[in-house]
């Protein structure tokens, strides 16, 4: 699965309104200063994840943005998707021809097998794993992680 730096900027932006107590806006300068980007990116991200429906902002000079859920019912399914994609074995199978215009495996392919399984179990991660789940110091994230697994398993 590849990353894009909108998936990982906009996953840490939404982060950063899930830290904040609830009710309490957080301005896209605070954002954009605590992560290290500019205003205008992380304006963009929020407007991506407001559209999805995971955020709204609140006009004025005291304004910012909220959460609109709380952060235990928002998955990171749901992130990912709003600020791109999670790959699917489609999508893998037509990128990836050659010089066809169609991979010369389309019929009958042990590869497809493998990507179908790896795409589908990284959907069922993310879908399953929800934003306050990341909530907390690497370690502890690590370890509730690990254990999650291991109740999937």
């Amino acid at each position: 699965m590849k990353i894009t730096a909108q998936e990982e900027y906009g996953l840490r932006c939404l982060l950063q309104l899930a830290r904040a107590p609830q009710g309490q806006l957080v301005s896209v300068k605070e954002i954009a200063g605590w992560e290290g980007l500019s205003a205008a990116n992380v304006e963009k991200l929020l407007r991506l994840l407001a559209k999805a429906g995971l955020v709204h902002s609140v006009r004025g000079v005291k304004g910012g943005y909220l959460m609109n859920r709380p952060a235990g019912s928002v998955s990171l399914g749901e992130v990912i998707r709003a600020l791109g994609r999670v790959e699917t074995t489609q999508h893998i199978c037509t990128s990836y021809t050659g010089l066809k215009a169609a991979c010369v495996h389309f019929d009958d392919c042990g590869i497809r097998s493998v990507w179908s399984g790896l795409t589908h179990y990284i959907q069922n991660f993310l879908d399953q794993t929800m934003l306050d789940q990341l909530l907390g110091p690497e370690r502890a994230v690590a370890e509730r992680l690990t254990k999650d697994l291991q109740k999937r398993a």
